[in-house]
């Protein structure tokens, strides 16, 4: 019996390697599908904007773009060796091992200052102050507190939205100080005049007062600028020169003398800039939830209890030299402004003006992210003390004292709204 000539065709030897090759083809198709069911199943998820610390804060020339990429590499991608530059005392390797994804620091990570307890000044510099540098390179050793020597432990806070608040002017800044109190408040916000280094180039935004200006950076805001900022860090942090300050870090451990002045700095300059402008140009955060009955309710709360008073919500900035930065609004809930805290929060340590419970005020914004850098965990307040919201809100003391008693006969409703709320920011 034969076939019909229809399907008797279908069985030449052609018609028989396409069929195959279709087969095959059909078969690599169900492959790669199952592949990339099985990588979505399998690789992270991308995180959302509002859960992300890092990135540039808004839309940057090419030029900008390259110089902020250029400062990204040397902020997370550099690690010191001896070989590099290193020590020959420090406390860390990279600027990003302090500051995880830009954000706050852990336990492990916090950094010691000693060695001044009122305006007079720093009276241990010539014995390492005012950082303990607390690791040596192979043959160096590592420096210990001085006999005599107070001393606070401070944790790395978050880097974002640095350029925002580098941008307002002292005049700002002024406006919100209230030393008297004649607002009759309880609270008195003074800023902190500092000694300028001797790079510092101050702006048309910048004010002096016998020969200090307006700390706005740090615990206790004791840097001016972040360019002051930065290079201390190299320097007190990593033990790195630059021709910023050349001198080599200190190591009375071992010489009791301070140290030479670098023939080649050892971060360039360049650098430096670059990692100063990434800084300047970190993104700030996406509050979360702003629509979230809670979160609505505990921004009201947030105000009754007095929080705002040096949580300050909102700022606009003046014209700046780098155009995102300009006439921008934002909302760190911070006044930049020294408070005395009372003397839970006291550590017989200061800087600049500021008086040993004396404070700045933390910026509030990335609250609610603090544990994607702090392993799960939060740690807060200057030293890292509270480990949650609310132990940091029971700890305040002194000008916050009438804000944390205010929040401790609040009902539990009204209590979970503001925790919800400060959670989102």
């Amino acid at each position: 019996m034969y076939l019909p000539i229809s399907f008797n065709f279908l069985f030449t030897k052609a018609n028989i390697l396409m069929m195959r090759h279709i087969m095959q083809l059909c078969l690599l198709m169900a492959g790669g599908v199952m592949v990339l069911i099985a990588c979505d199943t399998l690789l992270p998820k991308a995180q959302l904007d509002h859960d992300l610390l890092d990135g540039p804060i808004g839309e940057l020339t090419p030029e900008q773009n390259a110089l902020f990429l250029e400062g990204d590499r040397g902020f997370n991608d550099e690690i010191f060796t001896p070989a590099t530059g290193l020590g020959p005392i420090f406390v860390a390797s990279s600027c990003g091992s302090c500051h995880a994804g830009d954000g706050k620091g852990h336990p492990f990570t916090t950094l010691t200052r000693f060695g001044q307890t009122d305006e007079t000044g720093n009276q241990f510099l010539h014995l390492g102050g005012p950082q303990l540098q607390n690791r040596g390179i192979p043959g160096h050793t590592a420096e210990a507190i001085p006999a005599g020597a107070t001393m606070s432990k401070f944790m790395p806070p978050a880097n974002t939205g640095l350029g925002l608040l580098g941008a307002l002017s002292d005049a700002q800044l002024l406006a919100r100080a209230d030393p008297e109190d004649r607002d009759g408040d309880g609270i008195s916000g003074v800023v902190n005049w500092i000694d300028a280094p001797h790079f510092f180039k101050p702006q048309w935004f910048h004010q002096a007062l016998n020969g200090k200006y307006i700390g706005r950076f740090g615990k206790k805001a004791a840097a001016i600028d972040l360019l002051h900022q930065t290079v201390n860090a190299y320097k007190q942090d990593m033990g790195i020169t630059s021709e910023f300050d050349p001198e080599d870090p200190i190591n009375y451990a071992v010489s009791g003398q301070a140290g030479d002045v670098a023939p080649d700095p050892e971060v360039a300059s360049s650098t430096v800039n670059a990692v100063v402008f990434y800084l300047r140009t970190l993104r700030v955060p996406i509050q979360r939830n702003v629509s979230d009955a809670g979160v609505i309710a505990g921004k009201q709360v947030f105000t009754k209890t007095g929080c705002a008073g040096c949580h300050t919500p909102a700022w606009t900035t003046p014209k700046s030299d780098i155009a995102v930065l300009s006439n921008q609004t934002f909302a760190p809930y911070t006044d930049l402004l020294l408070h005395d805290m009372g003397k839970d929060l006291d550590d017989g340590y200061t800087e600049g003006t500021a008086k040993t419970s004396e404070w700045r005020t933390p910026p509030l914004w990335g609250l609610g992210l603090s544990k994607n850098s702090q392993g799960g965990n939060v740690f807060l307040l200057h030293d890292g003390r509270a480990r949650s919201i609310d132990a940091a809100i029971r700890l305040h003391g002194g000008e916050g004292a009438k804000s944390r008693d205010t929040y401790s006969q609040l009902t539990a409703s009204d209590r979970d709204n503001l925790l919800q709320f400060l959670d989102s920011l």
